[in-house]
């Protein structure tokens, strides 16, 4: 039988998908690429905002096409399955199976009743969903190392804690083992992922083991050791020590800070000020040279005073975020934020995004210009259809083209997956395009 599967969403949902396709490779399916192939196709949505629960219908809608020509069945798994999943079923007929969060435990029982595929395997892992069994569907080169599931620090805006649960770390020696293994692969970059990766064993140790975790990984073959979505608050001296000393971890951190007035900052539950988030990239700054910051920003968030909006613009502006995206507030049900005052029309939200983008577009434009001339250490990933361009990331890009990418001119026999050196001889918007050397 052959399977096909669309993952949707952030990289810790691509975590779970590559667990399911993990899966069902251990019952003899065969996993295609083209949906016109499949006699199963899978869709592990996301219901984080609102465009994203859109994509997710619009996914399953052209998904069900298929159904109409070779696909038998169609499985609908994932966020927006966990939050609506009574909704969806009344709305969305062409779907055959809804499996949601709290199914996963026994996600092999639940598909099985369906596909009718008896299990005669005595072997309780091919029943369950398994890190050490997953699927890498990346390039090889790099691959997600997820550390903890969920998050506890509910803030007011995010639907997060209601879809996947509090905060809950995975065992140390479980998630070394995983390293271990995807090293032993071959994977050149691991980035280790959580909602929130500074709160790493709080939960289950007492205490932030972070900075632990990204030492051991250090010690194997790994070329590159990255870790995202590190909150402010959390960010200490010992994290900061080790991204200094270790050679292996890549000078980057994603900080979402979400906004810089002390009133949205309080009427968002965040737990810091913007007198502490300025003071924690000054820091990290000043102790990392060529350092790279990331952030991320919501706009129209209700209440946001057109002065509150302004000092965020100011400080877009002031402290040139090396990378940077700003989302119009979604109002998400069962959130805190929906209850308060001063909602904004969504003309307002999106035309407040829009204007700290277009900062953005000549922060970056000016911060790609300083790069001229720079050489940089680069991981080959593709090449553009018309051959004149290898496509390429440094130390300074996260991948799947979250930050942009660099062109390198396609001068020299490269293979893809090549770690090469580059000279930056242009910058665009965004990428930036580089000879090779």
């Amino acid at each position: 039988m052959k399977i096909g599967f669309v993952s949707l969403g952030c990289s810790k949902n691509l975590v779970d998908t590559e667990m399911i396709i993990g899966l069902f490779k251990r019952h003899k399916f065969e996993v295609v690429s083209n949906p016109a192939d499949a006699d199963i196709i899978l869709v592990n949505t996301c219901g984080f905002i609102e465009s994203a629960k859109k994509e997710a219908i619009d996914t399953l809608l052209e998904m069900a096409d298929y159904k109409k020509k070779n696909c038998k069945l169609l499985i609908a798994t994932g966020c927006m399955v966990q939050r609506y999943k009574e909704e969806m079923q009344k709305e969305l007929p062409e779907v055959d199976l809804f499996i949601s969060l709290d199914e996963y435990e026994k996600f092999w029982e639940v598909v099985s009743k369906v596909i009718k595929e008896d299990d005669k395997s005595t072997n309780k892992t091919s029943l369950e969903l398994d890190y050490f069994n997953r699927e890498i569907t990346t390039n090889g080169y790099y691959a997600y190392l997820k550390i903890a599931e969920g998050c506890s620090n509910n803030c007011t805006y995010c639907a997060i804690p209601k879809i996947r649960g509090p905060y809950v770390s995975r065992k140390f020696e479980e998630i070394i083992k995983e390293a271990q293994d995807l090293s032993d692969k071959g994977v050149e970059e691991i980035i280790v992922i959580a909602q929130d990766t500074t709160k790493y064993g709080v939960d289950l140790y007492g205490k932030q083991r972070l900075p632990e975790l990204l030492k051991e990984l250090c010690k194997m073959k790994f070329r590159w050791v990255r870790f995202l979505y590190a909150y402010p608050e959390s960010i200490n001296d010992e994290l900061i020590e080790v991204v200094k000393e270790e050679e292996k971890i890549v000078k980057y951190f994603d900080m979402p800070i979400q906004h810089i007035s002390d009133n949205v900052l309080r009427r968002m539950a965040r737990r810091t000020t913007g007198k502490e988030i300025k003071e924690k990239i000054k820091k990290i700054r000043k102790e990392i040279s060529n350092v790279v910051l990331r952030t991320s920003l919501i706009a129209g968030f209700p209440g946001e005073t057109e002065e509150e909006f302004n000092e965020l613009k100011e400080f877009v502006k002031d402290i040139k975020f090396d990378r940077l995206g700003c989302f119009a507030y979604s109002k998400e049900d069962g959130t805190p934020a929906v209850k308060l005052d001063g909602h904004l029309p969504a003309k307002v939200k999106k035309q407040r995004a829009n204007e700290i983008m277009k900062v953005q577009q000549n922060v970056s434009k000016d911060n790609n210009n300083k790069m001229l001339g720079n050489e940089l250490y680069v991981l080959i990933e593709n090449i553009t259809e018309d051959g004149k361009y290898y496509v390429a990331r440094s130390y300074r890009e996260v991948p799947e083209d979250t930050d942009g990418v660099i062109y390198v001119e396609n001068t020299k026999d490269v293979i893809i997956g090549d770690f090469v050196n580059v000279k930056i001889v242009e910058a665009l918007d965004y990428d930036l395009i580089a000879e090779l050397i």
